[in-house]
């Protein structure tokens, strides 16, 4: 992969540089926008831009006009890194074309977690910007303005441990203190002390255990969603039936995520789950006000909200397929009992979730719905008035048979880390339904649908995209905002009727 580090700040561009090359990316600098357009007429087709705002001869503004309005480089991400990060800037930047805005000075962290939400790379790879022998001076600050920061000066999240098991609360806490970003501010034994906890301090996520004497986990859930609505939380459950049980009525209630009990009993191989699974997912839950109040996605989604092409659109919807992963189960509970009008046409779901929960989240939902709500079965038909979802380790298409439309499921390969996988879902119904194609990106992680959502758009289909304030995280739908494929980016609350309206309509 090449990139292209546009930058009047030689510093700048060696950090980003040295950054980059650790990413797997081939550098090329440019000082300004003129050199810039010089390099990209001689250069390999790049995969990513970093661009400056501030520059001689051509600023950065000018430059990304002059890409967005270019038949052969309108499509390349671009990413604004600039010391001028105010809201009207940023806003300005992103109606401009910019796919996404890193304040300066900035930490290699950061930047990898912006690539990584754009899907340039992957999470395996954010690993490999610090070379295990590079040396200290080489990420020393030097300058404000030039050098990124260090993480100390951010913030840890706050994490309140809430388990029975002192032997898990100890390691669990000697784990995550030593990992930057995450402060064990205390820990509970049962949910009744950690309520009393919460009374007297602030956190900013709760680890909650499912099965615990006194209070459980799942009343302990209730509460806290009555007195801190707002408040992540990721609940530790075991795999067993009842612990997916469980944990599927805490998600469906109103839990975050979710991470499974290890099942190995050695230290080492607890502490390699905490932190390839847990940690990454408090991380993801975490908002910080910075960015839910006043960062570039709020930017991004005043400017999709609007966007709409119902011109274009076909006001026939044979089919609903929806993508969704992190928060996915109360947000589906949330938009399925709006969908379950007579003749409604058929919803076909891929949630992100191990096999061990989809049947579990089916029959769950199915008791708030009109519909029956199941996961799907190899071979059935597709039909009016029937909800499917697709089961955990394998991916679902829709097929053509003669005249009837089927459900097929296989074990091809993972796609965007998953499977099932929106995109392979989201495709086989572009490609079978054209314009007739209803797609629904709700709150998730990464960026499955991003692709299919955009094989749906080319055949004339409708996106719908979770907006940013009502998602636990805004991966999946910031993905399909930040291409421009959103025919609109709506609250959770709006997202069914605005759905069974357009039901209603074509039926009159």
């Amino acid at each position: 992969m090449y990139a292209l580090i546009v930058d009047d700040s030689k510093p700048v561009r060696s950090i980003l540089t040295k950054v980059l090359n650790r990413l797997q990316f081939q550098c090329v600098e440019a000082s300004n926008g003129i050199e810039a357009l010089d390099r990209l007429s001689h250069m390999p087709r790049p995969s990513l831009i970093t661009l400056n705002r501030h520059m001689p001869e051509m600023d950065g503004f000018e430059l990304l006009g002059r890409i967005r309005r270019s038949q052969q480089f309108r499509n390349l991400p671009v990413v604004m890194i600039s010391t001028d990060s105010n809201e009207a800037s940023v806003e300005a930047a992103m109606r401009l074309g910019a796919n996404d805005f890193v304040a300066k000075p900035f930490t290699p962290s950061e930047l990898t977690e912006h690539l990584t939400a754009l899907g340039l790379i992957t999470n395996s790879d954010q690993k490999n910007w610090e070379s295990p022998t590079a040396s200290p001076t080489s990420r020393t600050n030097v300058s404000k303005n030039d050098q990124p920061k260090d993480n100390s000066t951010k913030k840890p999240i706050r994490l309140l441990l809430v388990d029975d098991s002192a032997v898990i609360r100890g390691i669990l806490t000697k784990t995550l203190r030593g990992l930057p970003g995450i402060e064990v501010t205390g820990t509970a034994a049962n949910g009744e002390k950690a309520l009393d906890f919460l009374e007297k301090t602030r956190v900013d996520v709760v680890l909650l255990d499912i099965e615990m004497p006194v209070m459980d986990g799942l009343e302990t859930l209730r509460h806290l969603r009555k007195q801190y609505p707002k408040l992540p939380v990721v609940m530790f459950s075991s795999l067993t039936e009842r612990g997916a049980k469980a944990t599927l009525e805490a998600l469906v209630a109103g839990a975050n995520d979710y991470v499974a009990k290890p099942t190995a009993t050695d230290t080492d191989s607890i502490v390699k789950k905490i932190e390839s699974e847990l940690v990454p997912k408090v991380k993801a839950v975490y908002r910080p006000p910075r960015i839910a109040e006043n960062g570039p996605q709020k930017t991004i989604l005043r400017q999709s909200a609007h966007k709409t092409h119902s011109s274009k659109k076909s006001h026939k919807i044979s089919v609903i397929v929806i993508a969704v992963s992190t928060g996915g189960p109360s947000a589906l509970a949330e938009i399925l009992p709006h969908l379950t009008a007579a003749h409604a046409p058929p919803v076909v779901i891929v949630q992100h979730m191990p096999k061990e929960f989809t049947g579990h989240l089916a029959t769950r939902l199915s008791k708030m719905c009109d519909q029956k709500v199941s996961e799907a079965k190899n071979g059935e038909p597709l039909l009016s008035e029937h909800i499917y979802m697709a089961p955990g380790g394998v991916h679902l298409e829709i097929q053509k048979h003669g005249r009837e439309f089927k459900l097929a499921l296989h074990g091809g390969p993972p796609e965007n880390s998953c499977r099932p996988s929106a995109d392979v879902l989201f495709r086989s119904a572009a490609r079978l339904f054209g314009s007739d194609v209803l797609a629904l990106v709700l709150t998730g992680m990464g960026s499955d649908g991003l692709q299919g959502s955009k094989a749906i758009a080319s055949t004339g289909g409708t996106v719908i995209a979770q907006d940013e304030p009502s998602s636990v995280v805004w991966g999946m739908p910031g993905q399909v905002v930040r291409a421009g494929i959103a025919d609109a980016t709506t609250p959770l609350d709006c997202i069914g009727p605005d759905v069974a309206s357009r039901i209603y309509r074509q039926k009159s």
